[in-house]
């Protein structure tokens, strides 16, 4: 017997079963899980995935296929959408598929065209086959009739017969009834602008008058003519879209407008309807944000009277934990008033009860609100701000239970009876699994493993989450990525990954999928990643160093964030990149000015160069009017530094970004131009603020191409 065979027969097999190193063909990013859709009841829960409904059961813990949505898509009958692009925001929130009030149907919005579906029998009835989509649909609490927006006015279907009634009847591209615009969703989350009243009586509606907008001239230079392709988009200290709040009487087909006081200068950023419907409970913003009010409107009147008040020095973030308790009398409130998110009992006049919970830590999400039992379920940063965990609380206050226990990221979807939740769970070496629980935490189900596919297949390279201390104490969190087959004698290149600011948390405990930093890593870069102050996950305070004042408190902890890399001694400081997207585009800029010796080469993609191209209502939340703060918009722009670049720069953008403007990256070329300053760039021809599609290969190959150019 050759004793060489055996061995040989060893490296053969080890041969085949050897992991791959990330490439740049191989990136792919997490794939999210299907939204569960509840029941009312919360026995059942449904969902969309490859072109079908599903439905399943919590209580027996079993799932089926309703129906294929294939034959439901060609009833639909819809002709091709128009070419001209339709600037509506990607943050607006539409309903595809809603729950009848008897658990026994679902309604689905598929092709433009609205459908039931008997979930016992599998049968489907189309309900409305006019020429353009229904957007926006919602069903009427009582399950008789369906609301929804055709071009810019409201209608209601009343299911039974068919017959369609429009609402109103001086929609226009300028006028919008239950039409949000650009800015609302984009900048307050505000996903939708009407809401049926409890007892299916009345619909309120936000309408949006456009027509004082700045226009930008966006033009489709791929058409063998040019088309100019408008979008009313607000820069700061320019007019905000004037929007007032209706009330529509289904009997008498009146609206009474809500009395909110002056609105040009104010936002209304969330409309709760009371249990009682008689009344909306309307949170309004000033201009700047840092005075937030709860008003209750009568529907009749239209008259409003305070409920509650707040005010910040800095400015106040709206999420969507506001509830009603109608059985007690009062309602839910989420603050920062002592620097984290937390969650306070008021009476339903107003007046402060209790706070739920408290530390140095942030409420992220509301999950449920059980008044019967009298326990409040949330998601928070209790544990580590790299991590989210689910708890519940008493309504009469005590101590919160921990009901999630791995270590890492819990996305819960909970029932409207909080019964059950799905727990999609995932860590930084853990990709997603769904689990089913019961309130009480206790696990009854696996609903889908972790798909180990790319870990058995691919060298995912270890990241590691590290603290570090800023020169003032601050603890910051921070991720790496070292190369394969790591040498800690070696001097290794490497990218500083950099977003940097408010409403963003980038290192996370949490599954990423096949990223372009492993591609980078498995190239022999090192990857760093800083939260600086500004990023969430921190609480309101660790926010607000970026008050009138972006890019400086953010370098500044950026470069502690390197000093403590370079200290580990594998990085050889000669040879440190720097990349971001957006915010992060900004941050590249501002890093190479800013600290031209400290960064040899950036990737600076679709930044904003100049905040006051940037919209009104996220930029004069942190930086206030253009006019009362010249000097912080001077010193937060890039372009004020051109002349100092030194290092390598690749400017990237989408000329028909709808987010941040290509105008941003034309005047910082014409700023560097003029200061003589080389540069490289690359445009893309789309519609969006992210490159997309296939043309998201050529990206990573060309961002890729430029750090080995110059980091190595």
């Amino acid at each position: 017997m050759n004793p060489a065979k055996p061995a040989v027969l060893l490296a053969l097999a080890l041969a085949a079963h050897a992991k791959k190193p990330v490439t740049l063909d191989d990136i792919a990013a997490a794939t999210p899980a299907p939204r569960p859709i509840w029941s009312p009841a919360g026995r059942y829960f449904a969902w969309q995935q490859d072109q079908a409904v599903h439905l399943y059961d919590a209580s027996n813990r079993k799932s089926r296929e309703i129906l294929k949505t294939a034959p439901l898509a060609a009833a639909a009958r819809k002709p091709p959408e128009p070419e001209a692009f339709d600037w509506e925001n990607r943050r607006v929130s539409e309903e595809r598929l809603q729950w009848f009030p008897s658990g026994r149907e679902l309604l689905l919005s598929l092709s433009g065209d609205l459908f039931s579906i008997d979930i016992d029998k599998g049968k489907w009835t189309q309900l409305t086959t006019t020429p353009t989509a229904e957007r926006d649909p919602k069903l009427s609490p009582d399950g008789r009739r369906i609301s929804f927006r055709l071009d810019y006015d409201l209608y209601v279907l009343d299911i039974a017969t068919r017959a369609v009634n429009r609402l109103t009847r001086d929609g226009s591209p300028t006028l919008r009834n239950a039409e949000l615009d650009w800015v609302y969703p984009e900048e307050l989350n505000l996903g939708t602008a009407h809401w049926w009243s409890p007892q299916s009586s009345h619909i309120a509606f936000l309408q949006f008058d456009t027509s004082r907008l700045g226009i930008y001239h966006h033009t489709d230079l791929l058409k063998l003519n040019p088309v100019h392709e408008p979008q009313r988009y607000p820069k700061a200290g320019s007019p905000n879209p004037d929007v007032r709040l209706g009330v529509i009487s289904l009997e008498t087909g009146r609206t009474r407008w809500m009395d909110l006081g002056e609105t040009r200068d104010a936002l209304i950023a969330r409309v709760h309807w009371n249990p009682n419907g008689r009344a909306l409970s309307v949170q309004r913003l000033n201009r700047i944000q840092n005075r937030q009010d709860l008003l209750a409107a009568d529907i009749e009147t239209g008259a409003a009277r305070p409920t509650l008040r707040e005010t910040d020095p800095y400015w106040i973030n709206v999420k969507d934990e506001f509830r009603h308790l109608p059985t007690r009398k009062q309602f839910l409130w989420a603050s920062e008033k002592d620097g984290y998110r937390h969650l306070y009992l008021h009476t339903e006049t107003g007046e402060p009860i209790r706070q739920l919970t408290a530390g140095d830590w942030e409420v992220t999400d509301l999950a449920c609100v059980n008044e019967s039992a009298g326990r409040v379920v949330y998601t928070s940063t209790a544990v580590n701000p790299t991590e989210r965990h689910l708890y519940s609380v008493s309504l009469d206050g005590g101590p919160a239970t921990q009901l999630t226990r791995d270590a890492g990221t819990h996305t819960i979807s909970m029932s409207p009876v909080c019964d059950y939740y799905v727990d999609s769970f995932s860590s930084l070496s853990t990709p997603t699994r769904r689990t089913l629980h019961r309130a009480d935490g206790s696990e009854t189900a696996v609903l889908a493993a972790s798909d180990r596919k790319p870990l058995d297949d691919f060298e995912i390279l270890p990241t590691e989450i590290l603290t570090y201390k800023a020169p003032d104490a601050a603890t910051l969190y921070a991720r790496l990525i070292k190369p394969p087959n790591f040498d800690p004698t070696k001097k290794y290149p490497a990218i500083v990954m950099v977003y940097g600011g408010p409403h963003a948390q980038t290192v996370r405990d949490a599954w990423a999928g096949l990223t372009w930093d492993q591609a980078l890593a498995h190239r022999g870069f090192v990857i760093w990643q800083t939260d600086n102050r500004g990023s969430a996950g921190r609480g309101h305070l660790w926010e607000a160093k970026l008050h009138r004042r972006l890019g400086r408190q953010e370098l500044e902890d950026q470069k502690a964030g390197l000093n403590h890399l370079l200290s580990l001694g594998f990085v050889d400081p000669a040879r440190v990149g720097i990349y971001g997207w957006s915010y992060g585009g900004f941050m590249t800029l501002y890093a190479l000015l800013n600290a031209p010796d400290t960064f040899a080469a950036g990737i600076s993609g679709a930044p904003v160069t100049d905040w006051r191209h940037y919209d009104t209502i996220y930029t004069e939340r942190y930086l206030g009017l253009p006019q009362d703060n010249e000097q912080g918009y001077a010193a937060s722009s890039a372009i004020t530094y051109a002349p100092k670049l030194k290092g390598k720069l690749l400017l990237i953008h989408n000329t028909d970004d709808d987010n941040v403007l290509f105008q941003n990256t034309l005047q910082m070329m014409d700023a560097f131009q003029k200061a003589g300053h080389p540069f490289e760039l690359m445009l893309y021809a789309q519609k969006s603020h992210g490159v997309i599609g296939v043309a998201r290969r050529h990206l990573n190959r060309t961002m890729t191409a430029f750090f080995e150019r110059h980091l190595k």
